[in-house]
């Protein structure tokens, strides 16, 4: 992985909408900065109010942002684009399409010039990857939830985007599967060294998937209150991570964020020391180097 080469950055970013009481307008979150680097998994936590999926939205050019700007591959982020591929929440399939149409809608959209033999041989690639051959020709109503979010896996992976964004992909599925699709996804990443940033509510998940992960404190008015590095070692699993020295003290760490920090943070924001366009970057380890700060 080249650390230099930054595929995702944001830059001041802030977004407003009309007040309720229909005077000003309020805003969710500003002066955000982070990146995405290449190869790189970055997840982002806060509490429901703080944007996340707005944050999201921006990025995939589905939504504008009220100021700053979003750099993807150095290119301003204006509109949508293969590129940058989008797992939503739900699966976001089309009912009347197959398992196989639904992919291959993708991929004919990514390759126009493509004949049909060759784009079902590039989705059948992806579907046995999320390990649904043999459904190739079911309809959504005939897939189980986890099966339906492996059509959406496979159908963002198989445009080959330069970042996979993930907007909570697993949050509606029951334990069980949503284990099973975390490992996959790690499996798949690592083997093809995808892009990826993802939004989620879950800290193992986030422990689990994530290089890097980005703490927004409570909206309205969020602001990033720091980055931490995953100080676990990058073969880690779902089985095994808990054992890991470092384990507890990234939990404890984002458990914290998450009940405390997150509220109160505002008094942090006054601080002389504080830059929002270098956001503090921890390294939770078990030798207590939890809140000094690390080199980017």
């Amino acid at each position: 992985m080249n650390k230099a080469n930054k595929i995702i950055k944001v830059e001041g970013l802030e977004r407003s909408f009309p007040s309720t009481e229909g005077k000003g307008e309020t805003q969710v979150f500003g002066d955000v900065w982070f990146d995405v680097k290449e190869g790189e998994f970055v997840c982002l936590i806060g509490h429901s109010g703080c944007g996340k999926t707005t944050l999201l939205n921006i990025l995939a050019g589905l939504d504008q942002a009220t100021s700053g700007h979003v750099i993807a591959d150095g290119f301003a982020v204006e509109k949508p684009s293969l590129d940058r591929a989008v797992i939503f929440q739900g699966h976001a399939l089309m009912p009347w399409m197959t398992v196989m149409g639904n992919i291959d809608f993708a991929v004919s959209s990514r390759w126009p010039a493509w004949d049909k033999e060759k784009r079902r041989a590039h989705c059948q690639q992806f579907i046995d990857m999320v390990h649904l051959t043999g459904s190739e020709n079911k309809k959504p109503a005939q897939l189980s939830g986890g099966m339906k979010q492996r059509v959406g896996i496979a159908r963002a992976l198989a445009i080959e985007p330069k970042v996979l964004l993930m907007d909570e992909p697993f949050s509606a599925l029951d334990a069980l599967t949503r284990g099973s699709l975390q490992d996959e996804l790690l499996g798949i990443i690592a083997q093809r060294g995808q892009t990826s940033f993802m939004i989620t509510h879950d800290i193992d998940e986030a422990i689990l998937l994530s290089d890097r992960i980005v703490l927004m404190t409570n909206g309205p008015e969020a602001r990033v209150c720091e980055i931490v590095e995953n100080s676990l070692p990058k073969e880690r699993t779902r089985s095994d991570m808990h054992t890991h020295p470092n384990y507890y003290p990234m939990r404890n760490h984002l458990i914290e964020f998450l009940v405390n920090r997150s509220k109160s943070f505002r008094e942090e924001l006054a601080s002389a020391s504080y830059d929002p366009k270098n956001p503090p970057v921890v390294r939770p380890a078990a030798d207590g180097d939890t809140l000094n700060q690390v080199a980017s």
